[in-house]
C-alpha cells in the first residue's frame, strides 16, 4: 500500500522553499505519494495559535530574519532576506499570497507533478524578487518549468480548485496545523513542523516501510 505524505504549507513560505530538495528526496527514497497541500494561512493559524511574522514583536521579527540567513548559508540556497514583493505590513490584496497555492492545486488536480512548479514559485518570490501574486509572474514561472502556465492560471478560480483549497484549510484547522510547511503522513496521528524536523519524517517513514 502507498504511503501518503500530506504537506500543508502556504506559497509564501521560506521555510516551505528550503524544504524543497530534502522534501523531494525524502519523497523519491521511501516512494511516498506527495500530497501537497497549500492552505489558507491568515485564516488557519489565528485559530490554531500560530502567528504571522508581521504581527510578531520587533525581537522576534530580527531573530526570524537571523535565521533565514542561516539557514540560507547551511543549505546553499540563494534568498533574499526582505524580497521585494514579501509584505511587510498587512498587504492591499488579501489574496496576494493564495494565488500560486491555487495554481498548485490545479497542477495537482490535472495529474502533474504539482512539487516543481511550488518550488518554483516559491523560489521566484524569496530568490528571484518576482512577484508571485501577479497572473503573468506565475504564468511565466510556470512555462519555464514545462507547464501549460495559461491553462493552470485559468483554473485557478475554478470551483474544483476552491473546493480543494477550503477542504485543505478545514483540514488543517482539525489536524492543529500552526505553521508551513506541516508534514503529516495521512492517517497517522504525527505532526512535524518545519522544514528542519524532515529529518524526524525520514525516520518514522523507515520505521513504517521496516
Amino acid at each position: 500500500m502507498t504511503i501518503q505524505l500530506d504537506c500543508y504549507y502556504s506559497l509564501s513560505s521560506p521555510w516551505a522553499y528550503f524544504a524543497g530538495p530534502q522534501l523531494q528526496d525524502v519523497v523519491r527514497r521511501h516512494k511516498v505519494k506527495l500530497v501537497l497541500k497549500p492552505y489558507d494561512f491568515q485564516a488557519v493559524v489565528v485559530q490554531t495559535g500560530g502567528i504571522p511574522i508581521r504581527t510578531r514583536p520587533p525581537a522576534r521579527r530580527s531573530y526570524h530574519a537571523e535565521e533565514l540567513a542561516r539557514w540560507r548559508d547551511y543549505l546553499g540556497m540563494p534568498l533574499t532576506l526582505e524580497p521585494k514583493h514579501y509584505p511587510q505590513s498587512m498587504p492591499q490584496d488579501p489574496d496576494w499570497n493564495k494565488y500560486a497555492g491555487w495554481m498548485v492545486i490545479a497542477a495537482q488536480q490535472q495529474g502533474l507533478d504539482a512539487f516543481v512548479l511550488s518550488h518554483a514559485l516559491l523560489r521566484a518570490l524569496w530568490a528571484e524578487e518576482r512577484d508571485t501574486s501577479q497572473a503573468q509572474v506565475r504564468i511565466a514561472v510556470a512555462d519555464e518549468n514545462g507547464y501549460d502556465g495559461v491553462a493552470l492560471q485559468a483554473l485557478e478560480r475554478s470551483a474544483s480548485v476552491q473546493r480543494e483549497y477550503d477542504a485543505f484549510s478545514e483540514e488543517a484547522v482539525r489536524l492543529g496545523v500552526f505553521g508551513a510547511p506541516t508534514f503529516i503522513v495521512r492517517g497517522h496521528p504525527e505532526r512535524w513542523w518545519g522544514q528542519d524536523r524532515l529529518f524526524f519524517v525520514d525516520r518514522y517513514l523507515d520505521r513504517l516501510r521496516g
